[in-house]
Order: C-alpha cells, then structure tokens, then sequence
C-alpha cells in the first residue's frame, strides 16, 4: 500500500486533472457523463484510500470539517463558472475561465503543500499535535480526502442543477441563449 503522501498526491493529481480536463474552456457539454463520471470517482477514490475512518473525537472533528471545508471551496468554484444553452444545439453548457482553473490550483496546491509538509518539514510537530488531539496520520489524511471528494461533488451536483433550471430549449430556428451564472469569468 502507498503511503499517505503518496495517496494524498493521487487524490490530488486524480481531482485536480479530472475537474480542469472537463471544465475549462468556453462551450464544455453538460451531458449525463459529465456528471455521473466525478460522482464515479469519488464512488472509487473513497473507498480505495479510505479504509477505517475514525468516527469518534477529533478524527470524526476534522473529517467533519474537510468536508464543509470542501463543500464552500466547490460552491466558491460553481460560482466562478457560467452554465447556459447553446445557442447551436440548444442543449446545457457551460464555460469555466482562468480564475475557475485558478482556484483548483490554489486549493488542490495548497492541499498537496500541506501533506508534503506532515512528511518533510514539520513531522515531529504532526506527531505531537496527533498525539495530544488523539489523531492519527490516517485520520488526517481521510479528512483530506474527504475534503477533495466534497469539492468534486459539490461542483458536480452544482452543474447539475444549474442546468435542471435552465428553460427549455426554445424551438429550432428561434435559439437565443440563456445565461445561468452566480459569478464572473
């Protein structure tokens, strides 16, 4: 088995890779895969590298905690990105820009310097921190996943709606586009 840095950097890269491969750019389709395919990785990436979680104390604190810390990091990432018809096809799209990839990279980056830390710069603080607070290096690093999955899935389940509340397409011929966005590009 991969050590915890190793399986926080893949979680990381996993999250990191998936959510700008699909989002970026102008006219990105909003079709079922786009939506079941993230929910499917967070379905495999949780139970791959969380194998036990700590459901008492601290641990349970902080597991807690990563995932309300990853539900307002995708609603801040669902804010940053426009969902509207295309006026081509009629059908829900969306447009993500570079403050949208921006935040992925400050938060997946920041989460990747912090487990970098644990293991090089500050492990003995870790220990005696997890010693006293009762918290293992496993516990911390499943709040991190759990943190990275709450993102993921909040974005996801955020395009999802935006686009159920779209109008319906407009008949063919008379296409004008409809706008559904919280945030600016």
């Amino acid at each position: 088995m991969a050590s915890e840095l190793t399986q926080a950097m893949i979680v990381n890269a996993a999250v990191w890779g998936s959510v700008l491969g699909t989002d970026l750019g102008p006219a990105r389709k909003v079709g079922t895969m786009r939506i079941v395919r993230p929910l499917v990785v967070a379905a495999v990436i949780v139970p791959l590298f969380v194998k036990k979680p700590d459901l008492k104390g601290t641990s349970l604190e902080m597991q807690i905690a990563g995932i309300l810390l990853g539900m307002l990091c995708g609603l801040a990432a669902i804010a940053l990105m426009t969902v509207y018809r295309s006026p081509q096809t009629g059908k829900p799209v969306s447009r993500a820009g570079w403050s949208y990839a921006a935040l992925w990279t400050v938060v997946i980056g920041a989460r990747a310097v912090f487990s970098y830390g644990n293991s090089h710069w500050w492990p003995d603080q870790l220990v005696h921190w997890g010693v006293s607070h009762k918290v293992s290096v496993a516990d911390l690093t499943d709040a991190l996943v759990f943190m990275a999955i709450a993102m993921l899935v909040t974005r996801t389940l955020g395009i999802w709606a935006r686009a159920a509340k779209l109008s319906p397409a407009p008949a063919v011929g008379n296409r004008e586009s409809e706008t559904y966005s919280l945030g600016v590009n």
